[in-house]
């Protein structure tokens, strides 16, 4: 039994990867919709605004319009908002919520904020100049029943067809899994604070 030299293994590998590029190629051609995409962050695990927020930031790096508005999280300062801050021409960032119903113990007022935040969102989205928009946390309030469900996934729906649109928060309701087209679920394995650790600047906010 004699071995393949590196020579032989190299041309195998090679016309293995021209093959895969080949197919690749194919698919890829059929592949000619544009529009705007309904994407959703969802899950237990860490991540899901960040994710949105770094697509915020490419898509101000191709000079986007980019509207974000804030549905839970209260006004404390976060990195993503002092780095988004340094754009003003190109960023909208509406930070709406005063935190979880667990700080504010007001379901009513919860319930004000949520729908005073939804009504930004829809000016944003009646923009033509915005591109993308971040509705951070919108799926706990839809959760909650602060808003409606129906009134919400008609706007989405109904929304100019070139807008992105990013919606965050765990426990997204199925009735908007059904019309986005994209979910991405976040999945914990592992997380520092049930060691102890508390959040941090850089990795938490």
């Amino acid at each position: 039994m004699t071995l393949d030299s590196e020579e032989e293994i190299n041309r195998r590998a090679n016309e293995k990867s021209a093959k895969r590029k080949a197919a690749r190629d194919r698919m890829m051609a059929t592949k000619t919709i544009e529009k705007g995409l309904l994407i959703v962050h969802t899950g237990k695990g860490k991540g899901k605004s960040t994710a949105a927020f770094g697509m915020a930031m490419r898509a101000i790096g191709h000079g986007f319009r980019v509207g974000i508005v804030q549905f839970v999280k209260g006004r404390w300062e976060t990195g993503e908002r002092a780095v988004l801050n340094r754009f003003p021409e190109l960023v909208t960032i509406k930070t709406m919520g005063e935190g979880f119903t667990w700080e504010t113990q007001d379901r009513a007022r919860d319930i004000a904020a949520a729908r005073a935040a939804w009504a930004e969102a829809m000016r944003l989205m009646a923009d033509p100049a915005y591109r993308l928009i971040v509705l951070d946390e919108l799926n706990i309030v839809l959760r909650y029943d602060y808003l409606a469900i129906e009134d919400v996934l008609g706007k989405l729906i109904g929304r100019r067809p070139d807008l992105h649109v990013i919606i965050t928060g765990r426990n997204a309701r199925e009735e908007l899994i059904a019309v986005a087209d994209l979910v991405t679920e976040m999945t914990m394995i592992k997380h520092p604070f049930r060691g102890g650790v508390k959040a941090q600047a850089g990795i938490e906010f």
